[in-house]
């Protein structure tokens, strides 16, 4: 599948990937935006911003240990590994706007999480946060420093992304050689400019995705399959 572009990831220094629903999806998780995905059954506006959560913060978190139970049971698939093994070979950053810590439990060691991770919880008024992979015996759960009502620790609709990730996330695409742009439908912003500071900086851009995206156009290669069958090919480049 690479072997058009195998000289140039032989010879990269950096490979950045930038990873959405879809590299999930092979592990059980659902996508938003696809067919079958969440916004489709779902008012995002009712369940994942502020506003909602403060309405009807019990409902909320109800949603939530739904979809963390279900992130909790999932493993790693072969794209979310192969991420992982190239580390051997090149200087891997993962840019993900995942929030299931599968890249990480694959053995990612470099990940930013913009969009932040729904197994870390944070308190809605003071500083408390910390990674809790358990469910809660009662919702919506409380802090135990403050008593205030604790969140997930992610990026609703209506908020910024984390500024110091954002803003190490375009250092990344500015400083990489190659960038793959794996299972995201390339429609969210500001996450969606990244292929455009990598393009900027002369990257050459990989598309993985069954489907074309808005940037498609801008490709310098597209494999039209999923990561998790697309990315154990990467591999063979580097082993062989």
């Amino acid at each position: 599948m690479f072997e058009s572009i195998a000289d140039i990831l032989i010879d990269a220094k950096k490979i950045v990937f930038v990873t959405g629903a879809g590299i999930s999806q092979e592990s059980g998780i659902p996508t938003f935006r696809g067919k079958d995905g969440l916004w489709r059954k779902y008012d995002s506006m009712q369940l994942a911003t502020i506003d909602a959560f403060y309405n009807n913060p019990k409902l909320i978190w109800e949603w939530y240990e739904e979809r963390r139970k279900n992130i909790f049971n999932a493993k790693p698939n072969p794209g979310h590994s192969a991420i992982a093994e190239l580390e051997k070979y090149k200087e891997v950053v993962v840019l993900t706007q995942n929030i299931d810590g599968l890249h990480q439990r694959a053995g990612s060691t470099n990940v930013l999480e913009l969009h932040g991770s729904i197994i870390r919880i944070k308190c809605t008024v003071c500083d408390f946060k910390d990674e809790i992979p358990a469910s809660f015996e009662s919702l919506p759960p409380k802090c135990r420093r403050c008593d205030n009502i604790l969140r997930p620790d992610v990026v609703w609709f209506g908020e910024s992304l984390p500024q110091d990730v954002w803003n190490q996330a375009i250092i990344e695409a500015n400083y990489c050689d190659v960038m793959i742009i794996a299972g995201t439908s390339l429609v969210v912003s500001p996450a969606n400019t990244l292929p455009v500071y990598a393009k900027q900086n002369n990257a050459i851009l990989v598309e993985v995705n069954p489907e074309q995206t808005p940037m498609s156009t801008e490709m310098d290669l597209s494999l039209r399959t999923t990561s998790a069958k697309a990315l154990p090919n990467l591999m063979k480049i580097f082993e062989n």
